[in-house]
């Protein structure tokens, strides 16, 4: 007697046909995880508040992922503790693909300033994929008596702690710039974050901050309007939507100037194939004319890379922003 003849005699064929219903639903569940997905709304975690300079981007790649996957992409805001709040969140997520989340100079800057976080970037997270590389300008208030990057050296160097840069937050690369600048310039201007960039431009544009590192979307229309001035703007090549601002090497300091990398992740063991498939839809979105203008508006630019890449990018950057809080002697107070 064979196999499947004896489990015929026992099970019957009520019994066979509820394991062939059961294999089907088993194999339906294997190919929803890996070929299918996503069959249901996928959540987009992002640890800054509805309206930063971060909130734009991940929105807009949401947006082109829902309309690929058929299926809502839902920006979760969850701001507080530096990011952590979010980032945990992520992190203790459901490793289904169903939960993905936003990561950057915050998470990465995080494990040098924070001592025993609730997660480990390295073993609790899976790089998806790289969405793109920002920059950052550094701009004035119009009483700051400089108009460009050497006259501003001199004036900071005679006024040693007078002058406030505010930032998005400590650990972020607007901070992380601001004390980049002084370690490299010799300076000693006096960091004062805040939570998000919102509450930065209103006191700088109010003359309570003398300057800040911003992502140019946050300030172009200032820049535009008179009520800040730009002086240098960090990367390789002129921006775009700002012509008439030279990089910090055309400016007389090379070297100098963060450049932001975005990037997706989502919680470790999430499957390789899911991860997989979110990547290389991320790849077509960023391919999109759309998306370059979207992001050439930003200030970024697209950034595509493989999940291992990413990983990769991931390590390296957190080493880069250790060696910079590291050599700025930066603490974190909340």
């Amino acid at each position: 007697m064979s196999v499947s003849q004896g489990m015929a005699g026992k099970l019957g064929i009520a019994g066979l046909a509820s394991m062939a219903v059961l294999m089907a639903i088993a194999h339906t569940a294997i190919a929803q995880q890996q070929g299918a997905f996503p069959t249901r709304p996928v959540r987009y975690i992002i640890p800054f508040p509805p309206g930063g300079s971060t909130d734009p981007m991940g929105r807009f790649i949401a947006s082109k992922l829902t309309e690929i996957w058929g299926h809502s992409v839902v920006v979760d805001n969850r701001p507080g503790g530096n990011t952590v709040i979010g980032t945990e969140l992520l992190a203790r997520a459901a490793p289904d693909g169903y939960t993905i989340g936003w990561s950057g100079a915050s998470m990465f800057s995080t494990p040098s300033l924070i001592p025993k976080l609730p997660y480990d970037v390295l073993r609790d997270f899976a790089g998806v994929a790289t969405i793109a590389t920002g920059r950052s300008v550094l701009v004035l208030h119009p009483s700051v008596p400089a108009n460009t990057l050497q006259e501003f050296v001199a004036l900071a160097k005679a006024k040693p702690g007078q002058l406030n840069f505010g930032s998005s937050g400590v650990g972020t690369n607007t901070h992380l710039s601001g004390e980049l600048f002084n370690l490299m310039a010799g300076t000693q201007m006096i960091h004062i974050p805040y939570k998000g960039s919102g509450p930065v431009t209103t006191d700088l544009l109010a003359g309570r901050l003398q300057l800040s590192f911003q992502v140019p979307i946050t300030v172009i229309p200032f820049i535009k309007a008179g009520k800040l001035r730009p002086i240098a703007l960090s990367g390789e090549g002129r921006l775009a939507a700002l012509p008439e601002v030279p990089t910090f090497s055309e400016a007389g300091m090379a070297g100098f100037g963060l450049t932001s990398v975005t990037a997706m992740v989502a919680p470790a063991k999430t499957p390789a194939s899911i991860i997989n498939k979110i990547n290389t839809d991320i790849a077509a979105v960023l391919a999109q004319p759309s998306t370059h203008e979207f992001m050439t508006k930003q200030g970024a630019e697209p950034f595509t890379s493989t999940p291992q890449q990413t990983a990769t990018v991931i390590r390296e950057e957190l080493a880069r922003y250790a060696k910079i809080i590291k050599g700025a002697a930066i603490k974190f107070s909340p």
